[in-house]
């Protein structure tokens, strides 16, 4: 070999070793990837993946260009949230991202190293998620969701669309803690308006089209706890409600969007955006320990007339006025 040739080819071979390096040092490794755990699935998730993809566009973090994002869909199931959560560790996400106190809990005991936000917890103290709102201290950190709370208020708006309500069925799924927490908190507050209450309890998608049958008669209206199952299942609930002719309440407006009569609760939208912000904040180097948790500011009323003539209910003028959606 001419001396030419070997210091070309001694150019070219200490040129490759440093290469690595040098690629290194211009795109720092993979983007930044986000774990999204699903807690129902993409059809009943789309409005809230849409406003957390948008607000982190806003924030210059654009997926596929400067971000990553894995979705991974639980459809409701507690096994898939702690497969997912598995897997998110394996692949070594950067942060988690998910919401429904089930799939957090499932997240934060995949680890306790990686960042997890919360769209969405219902009482994150309560279930040992966070030492604090103010100061929550560990990996998980993110926005409350204050359902149980809204529980009366609910029914006050069911009792005006209802006006001769009397009985009230309560449909929860028993396996998600917050969920029993808000049956009992609906209880509470039926037994101060003199309400009768039947409990609907179900622990699998297979319970919910049995539990109806025996109902026809037995109620004036229907209750449905939070909980990703049930909104997994939102579309058969709702036929099945009105199959029954009974008068629907939920608190989220997805499921007033597919036939279902009112929902009173926290501006999940909003929520998702916010979450974009945490996500932010960490990818900058924010620890989530010192994040505080925030509570939902923005409420949102919606019924759906459609639903109502249905039923033969009347909305009342001052209650569509107060409304923030009103489907027709």
């Amino acid at each position: 070999m001419s001396d030419m040739r070997r210091r070309e080819f001694i150019t070219l071979v200490a040129g490759a070793a440093a290469w690595p390096v040098a690629a290194r040092a211009q795109q720092p490794g993979k983007l930044p990837t986000i774990g999204f755990l699903g807690q129902s699935t993409r059809s009943a998730a789309t409005e809230w993946t849409a406003a957390f993809v948008q607000r982190l566009r806003e924030l210059g973090r654009i997926e596929g260009r400067t971000i990553t994002i894995e979705y991974r869909w639980g459809e409701g199931r507690e096994e898939r949230f702690a497969e997912i959560a598995a897997e998110f560790v394996r692949l070594k996400v950067d942060i988690i991202v998910t919401a429904g106190t089930p799939a957090v809990v499932a997240a934060r005991q995949a680890t306790t190293v990686i960042p997890i936000v919360f769209a969405g917890a219902g009482d994150p103290v309560g279930a040992g998620l966070v030492a604090s709102l103010a100061r929550p201290g560990g990996n998980v950190t993110g926005l409350s969701t204050l359902t149980p709370d809204l529980a009366a208020k609910r029914l006050e708006i069911l009792r005006e669309v209802v006006p001769g309500l009397r009985r009230l069925a309560i449909l929860t799924n028993l396996g998600n803690r917050l969920a029993v927490l808000e049956m009992r908190e609906v209880q509470a507050a039926a037994s101060t308006f003199r309400l009768d209450v039947v409990a609907l309890e179900i622990q699998r998608g297979e319970d919910i089209a049995p539990i109806f049958e025996p109902l026809k008669g037995r109620a004036d209206a229907l209750y449905v706890c939070l909980d990703p199952l049930l909104l997994t299942n939102r579309i058969r609930i709702n036929t099945l409600a009105l199959t029954a002719r009974l008068p629907m309440m939920t608190a989220t407006r997805d499921a007033v969007e597919v036939g279902g009569l009112v929902s009173y609760g926290p501006n999940f939208p909003e929520s998702w955006r916010r979450a974009g912000d945490y996500v932010d904040k960490i990818l900058r180097g924010a620890k989530p320990a010192d994040i505080p948790v925030e509570q939902p500011t923005k409420f949102d009323l919606a019924i759906n007339l459609t639903t109502a003539k249905a039923l033969g209910l009347e909305v009342p003028p001052t209650l569509l006025a107060r409304a923030d959606e009103v489907i027709e």
